[in-house]
């Protein structure tokens, strides 16, 4: 498997179940939410203005999904809701690992670039490197309506956090249209 086929079998509707550790303060706390991932071609307007963003050639990107999530953590009242755009770019012509654009980053609310690998299991690994922390996340099908994922999360010179979640399939998206 490589990334367009993982992004492939990850386009869909899906509810997500999280748990998360706050390490320092000896915390846990669990969160729900609704995910849509919809594949986007590579020619689409997204996925070639966030390649010029980052001053990336389009042509190096291998595809594109738009992520929307709308969920709840138990912790507070408010509502997390938003969407971004991911582009994988091929490293050295090679779809197993590379560079990933989002237009957006989970940890930081700001344009970020990390790095995919994919591994011989079919697990994707996502490595980010903000401005203040780091992130590490994988991400693997048990079976294709039930995706797992843990991560990692270091604030430097602070606290850390490490999550797990299982994220059901509740239907398929229509494809994108460019």
């Amino acid at each position: 498997m490589d990334i367009r086929d993982f992004f492939a079998q990850s386009a869909g509707r899906w509810f997500s179940q999280r748990t998360s550790h706050h390490l320092a303060f000896k915390q846990t706390e669990s969160g729900k939410s609704q995910l849509t991932i919809d594949l986007l071609s590579v020619d689409d307007p997204a996925v070639i203005a966030l390649c010029q963003q980052y001053e990336m050639d389009p042509q190096w990107a291998i595809c594109g999904a738009r992520v929307s999530w709308d969920g709840t953590m138990e912790w507070d009242a408010e509502k997390h809701e938003g969407s971004t755009v991911l582009v994988p770019i091929m490293g050295d012509g090679s779809t197993h690992e590379g560079k990933l654009l989002r237009e957006m980053g989970y940890a930081e609310k700001a344009p970020v670039a990390g790095r995919f690998s994919m591994g011989s299991d079919g697990a994707l690994t996502l490595i980010t490197e903000y401005e203040t922390m780091y992130s590490e996340e994988r991400l693997w099908f048990a079976s294709p309506n039930l995706r797992l994922r843990t991560s990692i999360l270091k604030r430097f010179g602070g606290f850390s956090m490490a999550s797990f979640c299982s994220e059901i399939r509740l239907g398929v998206t229509q494809p994108a249209q460019s």
